[in-house]
Order: C-alpha cells, then structure tokens, then sequence
C-alpha cells in the first residue's frame, strides 16, 4: 500500500466554495479512494498564503520535512498554481522529492514528477503560473492606487485615528494623547527624550498596549503628517512579487499625497512649528552641530591596545559640577569583553593637553601676530564685519517673528488653536523678539568699535596672541588641530597635531 500526501492552498474567503478546505478534502479522498493501493497519510494546507515564495507556508514546509523521514511515498496537489507559483520553487523542490524517491502528480494539469517528461511539461505550467502571478500583481497596485487617489486609506488604525472601510475617523482619547506630545514639543520645546519619560510617569497607554514610551515613538509621530490632515500613501513599495518584500519608497515609485484629507488633530501652525524644529534638530545632527562635531575630543581619543574610539560619558561631582569623560569604547559596549586599558580621561585634561601642545610648537609668535592682523583689517576694510550678525537683517527678522506673532492671534480668533497654544506661542515669540533685539544692539556697538581701527587692530592681536599661547576659546580651532590622542595601557598618551610629525608624550 503506497502512502500518500496531499497538499492545497485554501482560501480565507468564505465565497470562495471552489478552493475551501472542505472543498479540496473532498477532492483528494475520492481522487485516493479511485486508487486501490494507494493510502492517505494526510492533507497538509496552508490558509490564505501567497504561493510565490515557501517561506511562510508553514504546512508545505512540514510536509517537506515529514517527506524526508519516509512517512509517505507520494504527494497529490490539485494543480501547479496550488503547488507554488514560482517556477524556481517548483522545479527545485520537485527535484530535490524525486531525488529521494517520491514522485508528485498535479491531478488537474495531469503531470506526475517521477515520468521523463515530466519537467519540461512542469517548466512550461510553472512559467504560465507565475507569468499570471505577476499580471495578478500589477492589476492589484494599479487598483489601489487608484483608490488612493481618490482618497480611499489604506493601513491600519493608529493613535488619535480609527480606520474602518478605508476612511479615517479621530479617536478622541487618542487625539488628546497626539495634541498633548505636539503642544510640548513645539510650543513647550521639550526634547522628545523628555516627552517620552512624561508619557510614561504619567501612564499615558500607547497605541501599542502596554508598550513603553520612547523617543523614537515619539519622533514617529511628529512626523505623521496625518495628524494635520493630510494622507501620504505608497511609504512603501513591493518590489519583487515573488516575495511581496516591502521596501521604504525613496523616490522609486510616486507618492499618492492628498491636502487637507480629512478631519486634522492639530492645527497647521503649530505642525509647521513642530517640523521646523524637527528639521532643525536634524540638522544639528546631520552637520557641524552633530555630536560628533559638537566636542573637539569626539573620535579623536584612541585607545592603543584595540584601537576603538574613547566614548564620552558626563558625570557630576559631589560639589555639583557637571564633567565629561572619556572611556574607551569597547569597555563600554554592552556584551563587548572588557579592554585591558581602562583609562578614563577627562575632558578638561585633554584640553589642557592640547593647549601645551600649542604653546610648545616652534613659532614666530610676532609675525604670525602681525600676519593675522593685517590680513582681517583688510577683510574688514572690504565690507566683512566679521561678526555674522547685521543689524538690518536682524530688524527684518524680527518683522518677520511680529508677523507670526500677529498670526497667532488670527488663528485664535478663528478657532484654530486653544486659548493655551495662543498663550505660549506669543511667550516664545516675545523671547525670540527680545534675543533678536539683544543681538541687534550687540552688532551696532561691534560696528562702532569697527570704526575705530586702532582698537580693532588691538582686538585681533590679542585674539591671535591667546591662541598661540594656548588660551583658545575657539573649539573648531582645537578640533582642526588635533590629529589624535592615543591612551595606552601603562596610562602614557601621545597626542598628534594634524601636519606635523612630533609626537608629543604626556604621562597617565
């Protein structure tokens, strides 16, 4: 008596009689029973999976496996398309099961694997399958897009929306939660660190359950643009039917964007506050105010025994000042073993070391003093101030911030912001009106003193002379300095300066 398998893909639609499990159980026993030695050993289904790729049809998988130990001796499928509808999926595992002696019969399409013919016929049916798979696929995008473009959400429900039938309706215990992170972060100013440690002391649920708040949950949703009413859809793309992987769209195919879609949560103002803040703290990351940028000691200490970079770490003293040290990396990594260095350096040692460093360079301190001078009184003399700060770009911008303030009042006054929201956003212009008059005032007294040459002269001499004696203000000058300071495991360090072929050696 030959034991046989069978195998089918069964549809989750309840209107789909002709691919249901009772359906295809149904088939396979009669199909069996017209066979007098054959067996049934049993049917293996998998419910509403694709059948271009086997990774998580789960059932196929645990037939394979069940094949290799001997349970059974053939294996019945209703047709190719049910078998899979990749063609390197079909010939690769109808190989590898006639290899070990068992055949497979696709009933409907009349191929049994274990006859000569059989796989230039599976060739052609397996080609024609996926061929349809792909048409199916390209019909599928087409249709949704086309229902995005005409408003219709697809995705799930999230914080403040519920989505039901492809439409977004605000969940009001939700939108109290959204209104609340976007108030403090673009009116209050707080960091999305903050934020997040507030959610949690004061309990605030998440639209994850009983997930934890974090800075990057929050961030998530500062940057949904569908709290101020907008939709974006198509964020992501498939771009391989076969095996239905997402990928983030980065420009590979349109996006489906549509303005004032639906009822919004917050209001456009304090959006267009939160993003500009958002853009600007991206920037501070991205550019020259980055962390990696922001301190002069940022990958540049070394450690001589593994070669890592020394991460910076702050620490307050018992006297309540605020120091920042420096370990080495791989000392400090979760899970890393531990480097036989452990030599942490502070901050301000490693300043004071590139300063004796400077001081001791081989120089001629007048003329580079004299050099300096002469060359910024010039530029000076063309038009540069020197200062970044003009006091009639500064009058202007603060029209500007009067404008907004103005602004504020128009959206309360229509509705559009609480009576809370008018209140703190003309306290932030007002600062922002004051610094700027602060700054304003501060470039017209520098542009006085510029007049008089000779105390200019003065000022720049003594910049240039501070920084050559080591007293330097400037952490971008540091930073261009410094090559490396290399920390060794007998505590000596040697600190290179960029250019120069002197090691300069300091004890632990």
């Amino acid at each position: 008596m030959i034991k046989v398998a069978s195998y089918c893909r069964v549809s989750t639609d309840k209107d789909d009689q002709a691919n249901s499990f009772e359906t295809q159980k149904r088939y396979f026993r009669e199909y069996i029973e017209s066979h007098p030695d054959w067996e049934l050993y049993e049917i293996y289904a998998d419910e509403g999976i694709t059948g271009t790729t086997t990774k998580k049809r789960t059932q196929f998988n645990r037939m394979i496996n069940d094949a290799y130990e001997g349970k059974f001796q053939l294996i019945i499928t209703k047709e190719v398309s049910r078998f899979s509808r990749n063609i390197l999926d079909t010939i690769a595992y109808t190989r590898e099961l006639k290899a070990i002696g068992i055949g497979v019969i696709f009933a409907t399409d009349r191929i049994n694997t274990l006859e000569p013919e059989a796989e230039m016929l599976l060739s052609y049916l397996a080609s024609m399958a996926q061929e349809e798979s792909r048409r199916t696929s390209s019909r599928v995008v087409w249709g949704q897009t086309r229902q995005m473009e005409r408003g219709v959400v697809f995705g799930r429900s999230l914080l403040g929306y519920d989505v039901k039938d492809g439409v977004l309706t605000v969940n009001q215990e939700g939108a109290e939660i959204v209104r609340l992170i976007f108030h403090k972060y673009a009116v209050e100013q707080v960091s999305t660190a903050e934020i997040a440690r507030y959610m949690n002391s004061k309990g605030y649920c998440t639209y994850r359950g009983n997930a934890k708040w974090k800075s990057n949950m929050i961030i998530k949703i500062l940057n949904n643009e569908k709290y101020v009413g907008d939709l974006v859809q198509k964020k992501t793309y498939t771009p391989d039917f076969l095996t239905h992987a997402k990928r983030t769209n980065k420009g590979q195919v349109p996006l489906v964007t549509i303005e004032n879609h639906h009822e919004p949560i917050i209001s456009r103002e304090v959006w267009n506050m939160a993003q500009e803040r958002l853009q600007k703290n991206n920037k501070r990351r991205d550019g020259d105010g980055g962390h990696s940028n922001r301190y002069v000691f940022s990958g540049k200490i070394k450690c001589g025994e593994c070669g890592n970079s020394f991460v910076g770490r702050f620490k307050y003293l018992r006297d309540g000042t605020k120091i920042r040290r420096w370990s080495c990396g791989t000392a400090t990594a979760e899970g890393a073993s531990a480097c036989d260095v452990g030599k942490l350096v502070r901050d301000d040692d490693a300043m004071q070391m590139l300063k004796t460093a400077i001081r001791s360079l081989p120089i001629d301190e007048k003329a580079i003093i004299h050099n300096v001078t002469t060359l910024a009184l010039e530029v000076i003399q063309d038009g540069e101030t020197g200062t970044g700060d003009d006091p009639e770009r500064l009058r202007f911008e603060m029209e500007r911030v009067q404008r907004k303030k103005e602004s504020v009042m128009d959206s309360y006054f229509s509705g559009e912001i609480t009576k809370e929201d008018m209140q703190a956003m003309n306290r932030k212009y007002d600062g922002q009106i004051e610094e700027l008059q602060r700054r304003q005032k501060e470039a017209e007294q520098r542009q006085q003193e510029h007049r008089d040459s000779k105390a200019l002269q003065t000022a720049i001499q003594s910049e240039v002379s501070d920084i050559l004696s080591g007293e330097i203000k400037s952490e971008v000058f540091c930073k261009t300095m410094l090559e490396s300071l290399t920390v060794f495991k007998d505590r000596h360090m040697e600190l290179r300066l960029n250019g120069l072929p002197h090691v300069f050696q300091f004890a632990g």
